[in-house]
């Protein structure tokens, strides 16, 4: 890794369904993250959240009826849960609580995010990592990101 952190840094590691915040005791050279909070969601299975059909609606011009497309619930259900990791994270630096802030998330989470920051919580951030690290121990995660 080549992003660092620096000591009283936070980092965030999250997907769709868990998020990881974490502050570094460490320094940049040999970070110590230690957990502040854990946020999980339940992700229900997309045959769980949608009805048995699509809609129909009829033509206007005709007699001819057309399926609707049905909302992908589960997509839904994962953007409402980093929403959710947002606002947290903009309670915590409206607290005062954090300063700096690293992003440390898979692509299509960390563009969801990116739509979701407040302009504080955008100019808190020093780095986003793109990569999908919520089920590494927290001793690999500082490995990963330990100056070497």
């Amino acid at each position: 890794m080549h992003t660092r952190v620096r000591n009283r840094d936070w980092m965030v590691v999250c997907d769709d369904r868990k998020a990881i915040i974490l502050e570094n005791e460490g320094d940049a050279e040999y970070p110590i993250l230690a957990v502040r909070e854990v946020m999980e969601h339940a992700s229900l299975a997309n045959r769980d959240l949608d009805s048995d059909k699509p809609g129909r609606v009829w033509e206007s011009a005709t007699t001819a009826r057309s399926a609707i497309e049905p909302a992908d619930h589960h997509d839904l259900d994962e953007q409402s849960f980093l929403s959710d990791v947002a606002e947290r994270l903009d309670a915590l630096l409206a607290a005062s609580r954090l300063q700096h802030l690293i992003m440390v998330a898979p692509p299509r989470a960390l563009g969801v995010l990116r739509k979701l920051y407040s302009p504080a919580l955008r100019s808190a951030i020093r780095a986003e990592v793109d990569q999908d690290l919520v089920k590494a121990p927290v001793g690999e995660l500082e490995g990963k990101f330990a100056v070497r």
